[in-house]
Formats: C-alpha cells, sequence, structure tokens
C-alpha cells in the first residue's frame, strides 16, 4: 500500500493563532513541535494496519511545519519547499491523508480559515463549484484515482470535507469558536484519535470514492482582496476578469493554481 500525506499547521490541535503559522512568529516553534507530534501519530496508526506501507509525507504548510528531527520512522518528506501541483501525488498512490487541515476561507466560525492566502484570497471556484485547499487538492488527488480518505482539524473542516466527500474518516481535534479561538483536545487525546481514525481509514480506503471534478476542460475563478499586483496572476496564465477576479483555464486540473 502506497499513502500520501499532505500536512498544513492551522489545524493542530493547540493551533489556534495567526502569530503561531509564520517562521518568525512567537508560538511557531510549539507549533511545529504539535504537528510532528499529530504526525508521528497518523503514521503509527497507518503501520498498525499496513506495516510495510510506503508513506510519503508533504510539508504543505507555507513556511513548513515539520520537525525533521522527529520524523516518523518508516515514512519519507517531501520537504517544504518550491513545490509545483501534483507535488509529485500520481496514480501509484492508493489514498491521500489531510492532516492539520483548515477550513476554506469565508467558513463562519472556523479556526484560522482562509485559502492559500490568509490576507489576499477571498474564494476559489473550479467549475463553479467554490472550494478550499482541501477541495482543491482532494480534486486532482481523484484526478488520479485516488480517493482521499482522512483528514483531521476542526469541526467546521469536518463538515467542509464530509460535504464532499461523505464517506471520509475524519480526526476531529478541536471546535472552531472564531477565527483565533478554538476549543481544542488535549493533545494526547489528539493524537491518541489521530492515531485510531488512521488506522480506520488505512483499513477501509477502498470503501471511500475519489473526489472528481466534471472535466476537462476546467475553469478556475479566483476572486482576491487588499493590495494585490495583479501582474502575480497574470504571469501565470490568468485573465483578468474584474478589478479582483482572475480566471485561469486548463486542460488538468495540476495546471491551475491549486
Amino acid at each position: 500500500m502506497k499513502i500520501y500525506i499532505l500536512t498544513d499547521l492551522e489545524g493542530v490541535a493547540g493551533v489556534a493563532r495567526w502569530d503561531q503559522t509564520g517562521r518568525d512568529t512567537p508560538g511557531y516553534p510549539q507549533a511545529v513541535r504539535l504537528m510532528t507530534e499529530e504526525l508521528r501519530a497518523c503514521v503509527a496508526g497507518i503501520q498498525a494496519v499496513e506495516p510495510s506501507g510506503e508513506i510519503w509525507v508533504w510539508d504543505a504548510h507555507g513556511c513548513g511545519s515539520i520537525d525533521f528531527e522527529r520524523f516518523p520512522r518508516g515514512a519519507k518528506l517531501i520537504n517544504n519547499g518550491p513545490v509545483s501541483p501534483p507535488a509529485f501525488l500520481d496514480e501509484t498512490f492508493d489514498a491521500l491523508f489531510f492532516l492539520g487541515q483548515h477550513a476554506k476561507a469565508g467558513t463562519p466560525g472556523a479556526n484560522l480559515a482562509h485559502t492559500y492566502s490568509s490576507t489576499t484570497i477571498l474564494w476559489y471556484r473550479i467549475n463553479g463549484l467554490e472550494l478550499g485547499e482541501f477541495g482543491c487538492r482532494a480534486a486532482l488527488a481523484g484526478s488520479f484515482g485516488v480517493p482521499t480518505v482522512f483528514v483531521s482539524g476542526d469541526d467546521k473542516m469536518m463538515a467542509e470535507a464530509r460535504a464532499l466527500i461523505p464517506g471520509i474518516y475524519g480526526a476531529q481535534v478541536k471546535i472552531g469558536l472564531g477565527a483565533q479561538v478554538a476549543l481544542h483536545l488535549a493533545p494526547e487525546d489528539a493524537r491518541d484519535l489521530i492515531r485510531d481514525v488512521a488506522a480506520e481509514a488505512t483499513a477501509h480506503y477502498r470503501e471511500v470514492a475519489p473526489f472528481v471534478i466534471a472535466g476537462p476542460p476546467y475553469t478556475q475563478e479566483i476572486r482576491t482582496c487588499g493590495h494585490i499586483d495583479a501582474q502575480t496572476y497574470l504571469a501565470r496564465g490568468c485573465e483578468q476578469v474584474e478589478a479582483g477576479t482572475f480566471i485561469k483555464r486548463a486542460n488538468r486540473l495540476q495546471d491551475l493554481l491549486i
């Protein structure tokens, strides 16, 4: 069995404020420790079911969120850096796991919700469907026939994931009470939950269908806000249709800005 784990930071138990999510922010070192321990629990759950499984982990948080010295044995890391879609994900994988994921921008009550940028993006839509980072990347996996079977994060992330993938296995490690406040499980309780749900997802991954968006072609709409440079999007093949709205068209999801 071959599993791809995509990690983020905002959906981790104990991480609730923006000053925990950037490399130079005061709470970042602790947040990295918390994420890495949740990753160790996730890998342990997978290995409890598939001891010889091949596990790839992509450190997908903007500035990284994994302490390599505590990286779990038996897994392999795609380090944080300039990685373009599909980030080495392909049809050879059996399942995709999302660890520490946050809800999409604008989700009421969600903790640290955003879509790719916490300051400049209001929403993404692909073929008319509004999607956050979870939905975009789950659809990308689905384009290779790979099911997304596990997600951890807050209750709003669980609802978003289950609306797209009803059979997904979810580890809810906190309840979002606002943009920068949540009700968290204790770290050890969160890790136990992640371990157990990851094991269950591994045992039943064949029962979860890939998330697929009809296409090609694909049309991506990006609505921006704040101080943005249109040239940034134009240089990446987008068309500007309004002051803050850009469209990109492609025949492969991996060629969109996801």
